[in-house]
């Protein structure tokens, strides 16, 4: 009876958590859907006395919402590509090959990992200068294909991956590509999954970078523009609610298809090696 009571207690305060969690994202959506000045009346109203879509209408007809959600889409989904190929590539070298160096290089790049990202913004940047690439999705792109991080979690999921397994490929003729493509990603299929939300979550986010490299309006991602937007209309909460709910959609999307395999990959990599 006594672990009844207590499971119940437990579940009612994790729904209680839940509620508070999600009660201003709820509360967002509400007020996307009111009129201009709706939400600031006192007290705030909880629900639109007369829900309407003019919010959203305007964010796509006149404030040009649906070309930056499409370079946002576009540029994140690139990274998140190319970003899997290079993590999951390095990834796997540094758990399964042997090469000279291999540990003393892992360690180093681990030390990396303490130095700020906004540090090393002013050299990446005369970098992209150097190399034409300033005004460009590729001078967005370029630094984040590969991160340490990535490697790292790609790196300790690998090492659970038997070595007899791959040396029996090995013995049967299968060369490391083939036993990269064949035997290795399908067995790296959860860490993928959370790779690739943890990177299309930080580039479809990342406000600073592409503020610094991209100059003109119509190269500008989602987040950038969102902020020029509430310089506009700084008294709008209605719409820049919208633009907010907008901004939200595409990653709660990819989140709700790939959760299995995210949760699955959080428990299991996080205690590989």
């Amino acid at each position: 009876m006594k672990e009844r009571i207590a499971a119940i207690a437990i579940n009612a305060a994790l729904v209680l958590l839940a509620l508070f969690a999600l009660a201003p994202l709820a509360w967002m959506v509400s007020v996307s859907f009111m009129a201009s000045g709706e939400a600031a009346a006192f007290p705030p109203p909880l629900l639109p006395s007369a829900p309407s879509w003019t919010n959203y209408v305007q964010l796509f007809a006149r404030d040009r919402m649906g070309g930056y959600l499409l370079n946002s889409l576009l540029l994140a989904g690139a990274i998140t590509l190319l970003s899997l190929a290079f993590n999951l590539t390095a990834g796997y070298a540094f758990a399964k090959l042997r090469f000279r160096g291999r540990d003393a290089l892992f360690r180093a790049l681990l030390g990396a990992l303490v130095i700020p990202a906004q540090v090393a913004m002013m050299p990446l940047f005369l970098l992209m200068k150097e190399l034409g690439l300033v005004n460009t999705y590729a001078g967005v792109a370029l630094p984040a294909l590969a991160s340490i991080f990535g490697v790292f979690l790609v790196r300790q999921y690998a090492r659970s991956i038997p070595d007899e397994l791959l040396e029996a490929a090995r013995i049967d003729g299968a060369g490391e590509a083939r036993i990269f493509f064949s035997i290795v990603l399908p067995l790296l299929r959860p860490i993928i999954a959370t790779l690739a939300i943890l990177t299309f979550l930080a580039s479809w986010n990342d406000f600073m970078w592409p503020l610094i490299v991209l100059s003109d309006q119509q190269y500008q991602t989602l987040p950038v523009a969102l902020a020029s937007l509430s310089r506009e209309h700084v008294m709008d909460n209605e719409l820049m609610m919208a633009g907010a709910v907008v901004t939200v959609l595409p990653v709660l999307a990819l989140f709700l298809m790939l959760q299995r395999h995210y949760l699955r990959g959080l428990l299991l990599g996080s205690v590989k090696g």
